[in-house]
């Protein structure tokens, strides 16, 4: 959550930490006081629901260095949501513990197994390599794995409890949660990076590339929202600025500018700033160069001489020169 650069999963681990912590949380305050509210069962039971979802997206989002989240997960997480409330609202625990106990338990858990499962997919070029010999985990690997396996263990823990298994205790599923929970923390607190953590490949272009279909759309785009909206001129424009108006990915645009313009994103804006510089240059005489800089998004006159002679071979100063003589 508060890494210098933000990942769609980091957000998810965020998420998967609160719901196993709201679950373990009801398992702990039962275990010690079992005349608690029945309330405190359905919530953990609820929270548990979302446990599985979360891991999954966890684990997908920083296998595929996804950026937003796909709308068929917003749709899911919703439904879940609303499925939750609902239950929860019209058959409360209190009032419905056989039916929570015999049939809505028994959906969560297999439910979350069923995630697990399709988790285990997800990363099971990982889970391969790990029993290979001679390859060796790099930290992300590492970090992902970690993540997974205490999940695993985690349910393993509460099923053999609700199963009532032999040796078992309904408190180990919280012992092992913190362990892996102290693990995290160690790690995170420790490590003087942690960006590599959450990404498999951070220096690679993850995202999905951009078709020859969409190229000609995007083009398009771009250029209607740089000379309509003028975007160009504001002097703290980024590319993640950029890729949400046109509505793709910062790695996206990024790829689209290299291999079809041929250029990075800061000459992309700067050839916008140059052009309309040299436009207010040759139809009005009373800004002074500096401000005509600030004016087309520079944010240093030193920056704006550098890019027009970079861009148009000459400085802003003889432009002007030979903008008046003509």
């Amino acid at each position: 959550m508060f890494t210098k650069k933000k990942y769609l999963s980091g957000y998810f681990l965020g998420a998967l930490l609160f719901v196993l912590s709201v679950r373990i949380g009801k398992s702990v305050f039962i275990y010690f006081d079992g005349n608690l509210p029945k309330i405190y069962l359905q919530i953990g039971l609820s929270a548990c629901f979302f446990i599985g979802p979360f891991l999954y997206y966890f684990l997908k989002s920083a296998v595929l260095g996804l950026e937003r989240m796909p709308k068929s997960w917003k749709w899911t997480i919703s439904a879940l949501f609303l499925l939750v409330l609902l239950t929860g609202i019209g058959y409360p625990y209190e009032n419905y513990p056989g039916l929570w106990n015999q049939y809505f338990s028994k959906v969560i858990y297999l439910q979350w197994f069923i995630y697990i499962v399709i988790s285990g997919f997800t990363i099971k070029g990982i889970l391969k390599k790990m029993f290979s010999k001679g390859q060796q985990l790099t930290p992300a690997e590492t970090w992902l794995l970690v993540i997974f396996l205490g999940n695993v263990v985690i349910f393993i823990a509460f099923f053999l409890s609700l199963i009532r298994a032999p040796f078992t205790s309904y408190i180990s599923g919280a012992i092992g949660f913190s362990l892996i929970l102290y693990l995290i923390i160690s790690v995170l607190l420790y490590r003087k990076r942690t960006d590599d953590l959450f990404l498999l490949s951070p220096n690679k272009y993850l995202g999905k590339k951009v078709t020859e279909e969409e190229v000609g759309i995007l083009l398009g785009k771009l250029e209607k929202i740089m000379s309509d909206q003028a975007i160009y001129r504001n002097p703290d424009l980024k590319l993640g600025d950029l890729s949400k108006s046109v509505h793709v990915s910062s790695h996206q645009l990024s790829q689209f500018l290299n291999e079809h313009l041929g250029k990075n994103f800061t000459t992309f804006v700067n050839e916008f700033r140059i052009d309309e510089a040299c436009r207010i240059i040759s139809t009005d005489q009373r800004l002074t160069l500096e401000s005509i800089g600030y004016e087309v998004g520079f944010n240093s006159k030193s920056t704006f001489f550098a890019a027009f002679k970079k861009l148009k071979g000459t400085t802003p100063l003889s432009y002007q020169q030979h903008t008046m003589q003509k």
